[in-house]
């Protein structure tokens, strides 16, 4: 069972339109509502793929009870956290050649006691888990050190932890320890503190991650796979994408394969893969199910392309 942590959760709109023109009126082609946040996309691909998971996050307002009622509907089990602020909505335009536009709002403001009540959620939802898998920004409200504190009480409770976090969290949470860090290029960069050009770059930035406490770092290259970087060993893994519909969760649905497969070693990067490769195909943030996955695509190597550049070099 996995429990995703969502702190920031938001509600999704996303709308497919044939080109983002600045002044003019848009027409959109298609449009879709979902529940989102990115536990809460790690949460909705472990319940597409038939697996149980609860997800715990802070709900107020009418939007907070649509992403509950959104949830609900899928199959998953909802832990809210009730708050007096308003869930946060947030925008998606994605254009017909791929380029996804996104509006995030900033979200509620919790207090002292709101933040103690999360934790305890957290907590008392744990009992029993694989994983917790904790993703996503951090509303005000919530100090940078805030991860890092879950990641103790996790680990004191005996309870794996992945972290999908960035900026100032994520580095603050590394002295804890957490099991797996799922950053991508741009995440990388910013964590090392400087650019990353090639493949092999995004490989001595993950190791930097470990040494600085990461049991392991799943990279999301984008376009150029991923990487799996261990105490012992390091693995590359792609598969081909025939179009790119929506990247809108698909570092999510990475994330909830590799877990499903166990969290560990080339058969949960492949299992990572083949997720991702199968929610960019998808609209909006669909998550992927068993049928959408194409394992057979997937290719994992130790063989790492060191030099291979990448695709959108990462500042």
């Amino acid at each position: 069972m996995i429990v995703t942590v969502t702190p920031n959760p938001s509600l999704d709109r996303t709308y497919e339109i044939p080109s983002l023109d600045r002044g003019e009126v848009v027409r959109a082609t298609g449009e879709r509502m979902d529940p989102g946040g990115k536990g809460v996309n790690v949460s909705r691909a472990v319940a597409a793929a038939g697996r149980r998971t609860v997800a715990v996050l802070p709900l107020g307002g009418a939007p907070g009870a649509l992403v509950a009622e959104l949830l609900a509907a899928q199959g998953i089990e909802v832990a809210p956290v009730p708050v007096d602020g308003t869930t946060r909505s947030n925008i998606a335009l994605a254009e017909a050649d791929g380029v996804l536009t996104k509006i995030n709002a900033p979200g509620p403001e919790l207090g002292p006691e709101e933040r103690e009540l999360l934790l305890r959620t957290v907590r008392r939802q744990a009992h029993g888990a694989d994983w917790i898998a904790c993703c996503g920004s951090l509303p005000r409200g919530l100090a940078p050190s805030w991860y890092a504190d879950l990641v103790a009480r996790a680990h004191t409770a005996g309870v794996r932890v992945a972290l999908d976090t960035s900026g100032p969290a994520l580095l603050a949470a590394l002295r804890e320890g957490p099991d797996v860090v799922k950053p991508n290029a741009e995440e990388l960069a910013e964590a090392v503190g400087r650019p990353l050009a090639t493949v092999g770059d995004a490989l001595k930035a993950a190791e930097d991650l470990r040494s600085l406490g990461a049991g392991a770092v799943l990279a999301s290259l984008g376009a150029d796979g991923q990487l799996l970087v261990t105490g012992a060993s390091a693995w590359y893994g792609g598969a081909p994408v025939a179009a790119v519909r929506s990247n809108v969760g698909a570092g999510d649905a990475s994330l909830a394969g590799f877990l499903i497969a166990g969290g560990a070693g080339p058969e949960a990067l492949a299992s990572a893969v083949a997720h991702g490769a199968a929610a960019v195909q998808l609209p909006g943030s669909v998550m992927p199910t068993p049928a959408d996955l194409s394992p057979a695509a997937v290719t994992v190597t130790a063989d790492v392309p060191l030099d291979r550049p990448l695709t959108d070099p990462a500042p």
